[in-house]
Parts: C-alpha cells; structure tokens; sequence
C-alpha cells in the first residue's frame, strides 16, 4: 500500500511548500498549484486522502470502558485507542486534531514573544530532589532507576528544567525578560484515570515559564499569558471561565485555572453575580462571628442509643432533650468529627479528625487541597489500632486534638515546637466561639448536649474541607454563590523564586549584585482541550467539530455504483484539494450510502458533499453542514468554488 500524506498548509490556506518551490515558479495560484501537482507527480503522492487506504476503522458499538461521550466517539471514530489504562495510541485523525490544536497554541506563544524549546521526557531526578518536589509528588510520580541504579523519572511538568536551562545560559539583568516555552508529553501515576483524554497516565501538555528580574516583570509576564490562554480558547471555539485556584505542589503566590464548563468535569467551581469566580478548592469561607454564650447551658451527657446517622441523632434529640429555648435541633447543630489518614511525602502516615457541621459534608477535593503535598484517605479499621480515645460513631472534642490529657509539646532538634501525644483536631471555620453543638461523648452510644466551643474545647486550628453549597456568601461579598462542574484547561501561577531559589537561579543586576530571578509557570493541557472540544461538540451521531480543530475540511461521498458519479467525486476532491482545502474522499466501492453517511456524521467533518443519484438527474451535488444540519443542493461544475468560499469563510470568523 502506498504511504499517503498530505502537504502543510500555508497560513493562507495555500498548500504551498519549500519543496513546492523547488518544482517551479510560485508567482500566483494557478503557478502554486501546479508546482504541487508536479511535486506529487514526482514522489507519486496521491493527490487525496482516501478513506479505502486510509487508516480509519469505525466502531458500531461503544467502547467497555469509555464513561463519557466525547471518549466513546474519541474511539468509534478512530481517533484514539487504549493501549493501557490512562493511556492511549493516537491514530491518524486524532493526531491531526491535536496539531491543528497545536498550532493555534503555538501561533498565539511566538506572538507574545516566547520561544519554543524541547525537554525529555525522562529526566534525572536530582533537580526534583533539589526542589523538593522528588518527595512533594508522592505515589504519582514514575520513577525508575538506570543500570547504575541511578534515579530518574518520568517528568510530570518541567519547571526545574526550565529554571536550569536559564541558570546555564542567562547570567545578566539584560538577557531578562524572557519567555520559553514547550509542547511535550507528561506522565503522572493517577490514582483514577478516567473519561479518556480527560485524565490520563500519559497526556500532551503545553507549559511556558516566565523569567523576570522583580515582581512587576512577573505581573506582566502573568498578564500576557492570561490574555494569550483567552485568545487560544477563543479561536478554538471552547467556552472557558477563568478562576481563583490553589497552586498546591507547584507553589507560588497565585495561581489561576481556566474551566470548560461541562456536567462531566471533574472541578467544582463557584461563581456570583457580582463576578467573583473560584475554584470550590480555593474557596476560603467567611466565618460567622463569634457568639455570645452566657445563656447557653452547662454541657452534659445523655444516652442516644440506635443514632448511627446525623438524621437519628436530631429526632432523637428533639424527643429526649428538646432545647431550653424551644427550638428544634437540626443538623446544623451537631459537630461531626472524621476521621481521615495523611500520607505524608516521606511515607510516614498521620491520623487527622476534622470537625465540621452536621449539615454539610467533607469535599474529598477540597480537604486534598488543604493537605497537600500529603495524600489523604478516610480512616479504616486499623487505623484506629493504638487509639482507644477515638469511639467510632461517638467521637468527641474532649479526647482529641488539645483537649486530650495525652496532648503535650515537643521540641525537635531545629527548635521548632510540635504537638504530640493526640491526634491533631482541626475544625471547619464555622465553628466559631461561642457555638453550641452536640457532639460524641467520646463513650459507645452516649452525646454531649451545649458543648461550647471556646468554653468547653478548643483545637488545633481551622481547615477548608467542608462541601461549598449554592447560596453561600461569597468570600469578596459579591453575593451568593452559584455551583458549576468542569474541565480544567489551563492554570497559570505566578511561582516566584521558589524554584529560582531551590537551584540557584540568579543574575547580575544593574549594580552588579546577584539577584534571584522570579519565575512564572502557565500550562494547558493540549490533549485533554481536545477532550472537552469532543464533550462540547457531538450530538446522538457524533462529533462535530469547529473547523479550525477538524482533521479534514471537507468529506466528500460518493454514493452509488455509477463509474461517472466516482468519477465526478474524485474530480471534486481533486478540485477542492487545489483550493488549498483538506479533503477526505469516501471512495470505498461496495460499501452501501448509509454506512458512508453514518461514518461522515461520526468522523464530524464539518462540510459533507454528497455525490450521488442527483448528479445524473440534476446535475447537482448535496452540501451538508455537520453542525448547522443544513442541506443545499449546488451545481457540480460550481461545487468546488462555492464550498471553497464557504469553507474560508468559517476560517476567517473570529
């Protein structure tokens, strides 16, 4: 079989190349054509790809292990194909879907200035043990060692490369600002690799990093590439909302994500009216004012047997033990206590009690985000071994955290004080003083009623780790918050000299001192951006592409048995490959026309034309817009100029 590809196009739609010009003279259209056609002559490319030697095999049914939409089509259509979990082969289609995203990231890149480079993907671990980020990354870093039992791992993002690569090559105040950039595979052990492209072991990342002398250089820096990320998404037809986040293992001072609102993703943000728009992770709640508790009763303990749920504990509560001030007990009064397990970098594990109101839950996302770089999992049976304070279902303030008579502080060999003695007890920051709250008495099926805090406990401080609910107060006092899902896109940080710091990186400034450069990180996620591109752009037939992102242009089908309707087909193609187009031609012979139009509307090329039974009695062609769902019949002989025209038309829109 011979290969087939097909030559780049020019920014102008032109299909012109350098080994183009070589053939002959460039001066006009028709010349450029014909240098490409004697090109193709020479090398025997074929002129158009062709669907019955192309690479392409659809699937009628839907993947095992696909959860979502855009992966079952991702895979039906020939895009992609597990290879392993997390992991996928990119197939023909897929790959020029992914470069056509590519290049508008690298188009909007060079026109802020930054340069590209090219980092390996395997790496020498010794940066990443300077910076910390060996230990920081935990279970989801690949490592693996040479045959000299060296370390290296599989990079995860390259921050410590890129301040490297500076450090050896800029050593001046006048080599800054600068910008460098690449686009390259990343590897990441996730626990959960799931939806596809979404979140992957292995995925195509773009990430850049600023290099300026002070922090007003990295504000501009951080503006710039803001204002870049909004005309990438913009140009590649994906709605976006950029949003507070926290920076977590990467660091810095701020840090901010771009979400595709979608019901799949795996992001909770928040937004208000008033434009105040976060990350439910970097949510930081407004705490009530402390209460006044003069008239709250003495606490005391009572029997509340058969209460295994907050539900229970309430009804049972408000029959035995109605409040003094007449109002029911609801959930909001009870003070639930969980217990979780921190994986620390080093290995070492930690048992963590988190008190928080009845009425909301823990936010797995959330309470991630408050520990990290430790690893966080609900506490199981034998994590409760050696700690017979924690009565499970019955867990109090009065055992844990300071209140334990067991607590006590040590002092390690830096000087610096640590709590130890009882695990360590941190509260939601609701939990003002002066609340009242019924809690575990720490006994089997015994609670503590107008247990104070403030006044009868106290912990070791507070923590982000309870669900964000519709209607809260928003943290600017923007009004209340509104609860969305997404998909993360992009995120840039404004890092600072952490990594600057951490190896070394510093210049010689005006007067000749040494100062440590402050650095910018901003990265996209290429390969999970055409993720949500399928998630936003199918519907029950397929995908549907933006044409700026689709493999091809136009599809054309030839429908039926006639020599003269191929012929007429390939002509067309041939015609609109000229254009300077990208043309898949459905040539296959004994394949019937609902199979064809079945593929087309799954592969989600933007233009069909359909060469069929209207050629003979009409002498007209049908255009189909995949998106729009429009038809129109078009003379034959005018096909190829008017679909050409349309077709740069959907170009040139912003």
């Amino acid at each position: 079989m011979m290969h087939q590809f097909r030559i780049a196009s020019a920014p102008d739609h032109s299909p012109v190349t350098a080994e183009a010009t070589r053939c002959g003279p460039t001066t006009g259209p028709a010349a450029a054509h014909a240098a490409v056609r004697r090109m193709r002559s020479t090398y025997h490319v074929p002129v158009l790809h062709r669907l019955s030697t192309s690479f392409i095999r659809t699937l009628r049914e839907d993947p095992a292990d696909a959860e979502v939409a855009g992966h079952r089509l991702l895979v039906r259509a020939c895009y992609i194909r597990r290879a392993a979990p997390g992991i996928y082969t990119w197939l023909p289609l897929g790959l020029r879907t992914l470069r056509k995203i590519e290049g508008i990231v690298r188009e909007e890149m060079d026109a802020v200035g930054a340069q590209e480079v090219h980092f390996p993907a395997l790496l020498s671990a010794d940066p990443y043990k300077a910076s910390g980020r060996w230990q920081q990354y935990g279970p989801t870093l690949f490592t693996l060692t040479d045959r000299r039992d060296n370390d290296y791992l599989l990079a995860p993002t390259h921050e410590e490369m890129f301040t490297l690569l500076v450090k050896d090559m800029y050593s001046s105040y006048k080599d800054l600002p600068a910008i460098i950039y690449q686009i390259q595979t990343k590897y990441r052990d996730e626990a959960r690799p799931r939806a596809g492209l979404i979140r992957g072991r292995e995925f195509v990342m773009k990430d850049s990093y600023s290099f300026d002398m002070d922090d007003a250089g990295l504000e501009a820096s951080y503006r710039l590439h803001r204002d870049a990320y909004e005309r990438i998404f913009t140009r590649l037809g994906l709605d976006y909302v950029p949003v507070n986040a926290v920076a977590g293992a990467m660091g810095g001072s701020h840090s901010e994500e771009f979400l595709h609102p979608c019901e799949i993703g795996e992001d909770t943000f928040v937004r208000s009216a008033g434009g105040y728009a976060a990350n439910a992770e970097a949510v930081v709640t407004l705490p009530p004012e402390p209460v006044d508790a003069s008239a709250e009763p003495p606490a005391r303990v009572v029997d509340t047997p058969d209460t295994p749920t907050i539900e229970t504990l309430v009804a049972l509560c408000n029959e035995r033990y109605p409040r003094p001030d007449g109002r029911a007990w609801t959930a909001a009064d009870a003070l639930k206590n969980v217990v979780v397990v921190l994986t620390h970098p080093d290995g070492s594990k930690e048992l963590l009690v988190v008190g928080l109101p009845g009425d909301r839950e823990v936010d797995m996302r959330r309470l991630e985000a408050a520990v990290a770089p430790a690893e966080v999992d609900m506490a199981a049976e034998e994590d409760f071994a050696g700690h017979p304070e924690l009565v499970r279902g019955y867990i109090g303030p009065t055992a844990i955290g300071p209140n334990s008579p067991l607590r006590r502080i040590e002092t390690d060999e830096d000087g610096v004080e640590r709590p130890t003695g009882s695990v360590r007890y941190l509260l939601d920051p609701h939990v003002v003083d002066g609340t009242s709250w019924v809690t575990g008495a720490n006994e089997p099926r015994k609670h503590v009623l107008h247990l104070v805090k403030g006044r009868d406990f106290s912990a070791d401080g507070t923590i982000e780790a309870a669900e964000i609910r519709a209607g809260d107060p928003a943290p600017d006092g923007s009004g209340p918050l509104e609860l969305a899902r997404g998909i993360e896109i992009g995120h840039i940080f404004a890092l600072g000299r952490k990594y600057a710091e951490a190896l070394g990186l510093s210049v010689l400034d005006e007067n000749g001192k040494a100062r440590v450069v402050t650095m910018g990180s901003y990265g996209i996620g290429v390969s999970r951006v055409m993720a949500a591109l399928a998630e936003a752009n199918h519907d029950e037939r397929g995908l549907a592409w933006p044409i700026r992102v689709a493999p091809y242009h136009v599809q054309v089908l030839a429908t039926g048995k006639d020599d003269a309707i191929f012929d007429t087909a390939a002509a067309l193609g041939e015609e609109l490959d000229a254009e300077g187009l990208e043309v898949l031609y459905d040539d296959r012979r004994r394949v019937s026309a609902g199979v064809k139009f079945a593929d087309s509307e799954l592969l989600g090329v933007p233009y069909t034309v359909v060469v069929g039974r209207d050629l003979a009695r009409q002498g007209t062609v049908e255009v189909r817009d995949r998106r729009s769902g429009g038809r129109r019949s078009v003379p034959a002989a005018e096909a190829a100029g008017e679909i050409a025209a349309v077709v740069r038309e959907a170009l040139a829109r912003p």
